[in-house]
């Protein structure tokens, strides 16, 4: 625990523009986001920016034994050391933007979930749109795509943005209850039925 906290400051003092949070999620908040990992069949579920795994243990503790978990990752310092701490985590490098064709190359062309813990906040429109398109994309019909938000940042013009752009790209938008034991404090988004161009 302590090697990812650290692992997380030295990526997120290094890389302010890619991570944007003060401490990898709670497990309260990571099982609050696994929630829609389906717990039978053989379901692929795909994980948006793991960073130090904190959210992957969350969806592995759901996922039954035939199932597939691929986390996309962008940054190679993350990469690795998911590699070392997580060696079960199927994880591929590259930019969720580009998603379709990543999980193309893994011999992948429908998922049943993505779980996400990209943050969005600080993400331009065009990367959220693009981001999110792919997800949309990708989905099975029954699939979900679930995220969250930081609390204190739900004011701020990209969570605005963000959320506005969630009701445009998915039929259904479900917002939870709020998790108070993470730092900070968070709520979910579950989307489903995407809105494809």
């Amino acid at each position: 625990m302590l090697q990812n906290y650290r692992t997380f400051l030295q990526r997120a003092v290094s890389k302010p523009g890619q991570v944007g949070a003060v401490a990898p999620s709670s497990p309260h908040l990571a099982r609050e986001i696994a929630s829609v990992v389906p717990r039978t069949g053989s379901p692929v579920v795909v994980e948006l920016g793991p960073g130090t795994g904190a959210l992957s243990s969350a969806i592995a503790n759901r996922l039954p034994a035939g199932g597939r978990h691929v986390a996309i990752e962008l940054d190679p310092g993350m990469v690795e050391h998911l590699n070392r701490a997580l060696p079960w985590l199927e994880v591929v490098q590259g930019d969720a933007s580009h998603l379709g064709a990543l999980l193309s190359a893994a011999g992948i062309d429908r998922v049943d979930a993505v779980v996400s813990g990209l943050p969005w906040s600080i993400f331009p429109a065009k990367l959220q749109h693009d981001i999110l398109q792919q997800v949309g994309s990708v989905l099975t019909p029954g699939g979900a795509f679930t995220t969250f938000a930081y609390l204190h940042a739900l004011g701020m013009s990209g969570a605005r943005q963000f959320r506005r752009r969630l009701d445009v790209s998915f039929d259904e938008v479900i917002t939870s209850r709020t998790v108070w034991r993470n730092v900070p404090p968070a709520r979910t988004y579950v989307c489903r039925r995407p809105n494809l161009p």
